[in-house]
């Protein structure tokens, strides 16, 4: 499967669970509803005066008031199928190459955020080539990890590592891709991984918060 068609399969399959788990279920999102990261991912793609204020502090207020505004106007099963459908044809999210390189790992986080928040659930067996993408876009954890004062290295099952911060005690992060993912994007809690190295380190690691 070409690369951009895991951010599109993963967009679907988020569709689907968000319909099936319905407006008030909890997602890992921390506070969110279903309504909440479905209203969250319509304005991503589709208000590009209120996008900004998801990475960007400053512009956080109005973006908080475009998403409430959207939840609360328009109808759950609305909100997902405008999701569903796609970025409108000006957004450059509706660029094949764009897609992929900004909503693969999205999508599957979030995903897993509904998902994993209800009871039960157990990891999704993935095909390699999607783990493999996951494990290629790995290389965003160096932006989120930054500031941790220990040295953290991703190890996969095949033994290929990553090393994604430098400096202090060492800590590997053994898992899936899928998995390494989560735990870097701060679903720790949720996330199927193992933590080998200096007890001081780990124990930071286990202490800390941070999230994307």
């Amino acid at each position: 499967m070409a690369n951009e068609n895991w951010a599109r399969a993963e967009r679907n399959a988020l569709s689907d669970a968000l319909i099936d788990a319905g407006p008030e279920a909890p997602t890992l999102c921390q506070g969110w509803t279903a309504a909440d990261l479905a209203a969250h991912l319509v304005v991503r793609e589709h208000r590009p005066d209120a996008a900004p204020g998801i990475m960007i502090p400053l512009l956080a207020g109005h973006t908080e008031k475009v998403r409430l505004g959207i939840r609360d106007a328009t109808p759950y099963a609305d909100l997902v199928a405008r999701f569903r459908a796609g970025p409108p044809a000006w957004s450059p999210f509706a660029l094949g190459a764009v897609d992929a390189a900004a909503n693969t790992t999205e999508y599957f986080v979030h995903h897993e955020d509904v998902r994993r928040a209800g009871e039960g659930w157990e990891p999704r067996e993935l095909p390699a080539a999607f783990e493999e993408q996951l494990w290629r876009r790995l290389r965003m954890a160096r932006f989120v990890l930054r500031r941790l004062p220990v040295e953290v290295t991703f190890v996969d099952p095949d033994g290929r590592t990553q090393r994604v911060t430098k400096g202090g005690r060492l800590v590997r992060v053994h898992g899936e891709p899928s998995e390494l993912t989560l735990w870097a994007l701060g679903r720790k809690d949720a996330a199927r991984v193992e933590l080998t190295g200096e007890a001081e380190a780990i124990n930071v690691l286990n202490q800390g918060r941070w999230r994307l």
